[in-house]
Formats: structure tokens, C-alpha cells, sequence
């Protein structure tokens, strides 16, 4: 049988552009190269490249999707997508692949575009019931009323670029004069903000992906941070401690799952996700959902299907054959 032609996308444009070389990198060493038929597909802004497991490179050809190795043109069978960020967690990688009729194994692009708007994700839960916290929208260039922000949110409140991820701009505020400077801060992440109520309780993060049959619910992960809140420092360089499974009642473990799988369904997810919830009172409370997570050896996701028994390499490859699948 013929192995199957996996593209492994990373890099993207944003600042999240090492992490998602390190989880594509994750990806292509689990997957068999007796089954796969691996190449790494770097995405810059100036070009995309195609880079076999020789290190030796190709030009991305984007108009279909292909290459050129040696005299044969390459059409990829499959992209897993591992770029946090643009262009591949807000969809556009999506849209792309979906005009050219190649599966990938992420959200489509509404799905990606939705999730990856944080105000607006967390605007369309709410309407469902979905816990979330008091929040402020601030675009640059607005008018900055900052006793009307204070008046919403409170204090202490979070402010986080709209669009980024591992935690990259957030900022913690407890004094009214930091606020701006906060403000200033994370609009050299993104131009939108959303200001947000610091919710005190349990951080907790939880995996989820869809086999055949059901949307599985991977063991939570309890996040207790050496730093202020769970930043970068704390995600990436050993500034927390991550449980799993997490030290919850059954009660909360049962409605967290119940919550998950709702999302997944009702947001039309795709491969696997993973959310972000503050138990407050023994309530889940939303912040996040993240549809392309980390997959480096310092992420949640590996830690979380390791006490699930289930090894990388099986996983990666359920996630490329059921984009195949739902792609015939």
C-alpha cells in the first residue's frame, strides 16, 4: 500500500511561530515513516516552503497545494495542522485546503475563525448559559475611559490581546493607574483587547477530540502557577505545577465533561481542542478554547493523553485518518 503524503504545517506569523515549529516537530517524530510519508511545510510571511526529513527544501507551489521532488509533482494526501496563530488556528489555512479539496485535520473555517476571536467566542457561548467572566472590548484607537473599564471588570482584571495565544501580551492589573499602561502593552500584540475580571478559583485545561463513534474527553489538567497567573514564563519554563488528572470532586469532573462536549458539538470542532475553564464555587467557567494546542513536550495535550494510555503516534494518526475520512 501506498504511504500516504502528510504535510506537517508550522511556523505561521505570529509570536507564537517557535512554539508550533516544536509541536509540528512532536508530530513528525511520532508519526511512522513506514505509514507516512512526512514532509515539514514552513510557513513565513515572504513563502511557504516544503522540507523533507533530509532537511533538503522545495517551494511550496500554492495554487494547488503541491511540489515539485526531483521530476515528480507532490500533492499532499493530508495536512496536520500544528501553526498556532495565523494562519492556521483562525482559519485561513483552512479555507485554503478547503478550496482544494485536501483534508487537514483542524476546525474548518468558520469553526477556526470563531474560536480564535476570543470576544466573539465567548459572546456566542454566553447566549448558551456558558459561564464566562465580566468583560470590556477595546480596540486601538478608541476612546480609553478607564473608570468605565474599572466600572465593568473590576479589579484585579486580565488584559489579553483578542487574537494570540500561549499567553503572549496578557497582563494582570490590580491598580487603576497600571491600567493604561497595560493597555498599551498588549495592543503590541494585537489591536483588539479584551479586559477581563480576574476570576478567583481552580485553573483547570482540558483536551478533546472526536473518534468514530464518540468525542473523547481527555483527563483534566490543574494548573497551579509559580507566577502570577498561568503566563508564558509559567507554560513554557517550569513556573507551574500541572496535575493531571486534576484534584476535582467527581461532581465538577462530570459537569467540566458534560460542558466540553457540548462546546465541541455546538462550535462544530474538528480534531482536537482544548479548553480553558476557572472553577469558581464549583462552577466551570470559560475562558478559552484553543483548536490547534500545543503539542511540544512542555504542553498539556501529551501530558494529558499519556495518563489517558494513549501514545502520540496512535493519536496523530487517528487524527489524520479521520480528516481523511470525513474528507471522502
Amino acid at each position: 500500500m501506498r504511504r500516504k503524503v502528510v504535510g506537517i504545517a508550522m511556523g505561521g506569523y505570529s509570536s507564537e511561530r517557535e512554539i508550533s515549529l516544536s509541536s509540528g516537530s512532536t508530530v513528525i517524530e511520532s508519526l511512522s515513516p513506514s505509514k507516512w510519508n512526512c514532509f515539514k511545510i514552513i510557513v513565513d510571511q515572504e513563502k511557504w516552503l516544503v522540507v523533507d526529513l533530509e532537511n533538503n527544501t522545495y517551494p511550496l507551489k500554492l495554487e494547488d497545494f503541491s511540489f515539485k521532488l526531483r521530476e515528480t509533482i507532490v500533492h499532499f494526501d493530508v495536512v496536520f495542522n500544528a501553526i498556532h496563530g495565523t494562519p492556521g488556528e483562525d482559519g485561513k489555512l483552512a479555507k485554503l485546503l478547503s478550496s482544494l479539496n485536501i483534508p487537514q485535520s483542524s476546525c474548518d473555517e468558520k469553526a477556526a475563525s470563531l474560536t480564535f476571536d476570543k470576544r466573539a467566542c465567548l459572546k456566542e457561548v454566553r447566549k448558551w448559559g456558558v459561564p464566562v467572566a465580566n468583560s470590556f472590548t477595546y480596540d486601538q484607537g478608541d476612546s480609553l475611559e478607564i473608570d468605565d473599564i474599572i466600572k465593568k471588570v473590576g479589579l484585579p482584571c486580565f488584559v489579553k490581546p483578542n487574537r494570540s495565544g500561549s499567553s503572549y501580551g496578557i497582563v494582570k492589573v490590580y491598580e487603576k493607574e497600571d491600567l493604561e499602561a497595560a493597555i498599551v502593552s498588549a495592543l503590541k500584540e494585537d489591536s483588539e483587547l479584551i479586559i477581563e475580571s480576574a476570576l478567583l478559583g481552580t485553573e483547570i485545561s482540558v483536551g478533546a477530540f472526536a473518534n468514530d463513534h464518540d468525542i473523547v474527553v481527555l483527563p483534566i489538567t490543574e494548573i497551579i502557577s509559580e507566577n502570577d497567573f498561568f503566563d508564558f514564563d509559567a507554560k513554557y519554563n517550569g513556573k507551574s505545577k500541572e496535575i493531571t488528572p486534576a484534584r476535582l470532586d467527581g461532581n465538577i469532573v462530570k459537569k467540566v465533561d458534560t460542558l466540553v462536549r457540548d462546546l465541541y458539538k455546538k462550535l462544530n470542532l474538528k480534531g482536537v481542542c482544548r479548553s480553558e475553564f476557572i472553577i469558581v464555587a464549583g462552577v466551570p467557567h470559560l475562558l478559552e478554547i484553543n483548536t490547534v494546542p500545543g503539542l511540544t513536550t512542555a504542553s498539556l495535550i501529551p501530558q494529558q493523553l499519556h495518563e489517558a494510555g494513549i501514545g502520540l503516534s496512535d493519536f496523530f494518526e487517528s487524527l489524520l485518518e479521520g480528516a481523511m475520512k470525513k474528507n471522502q
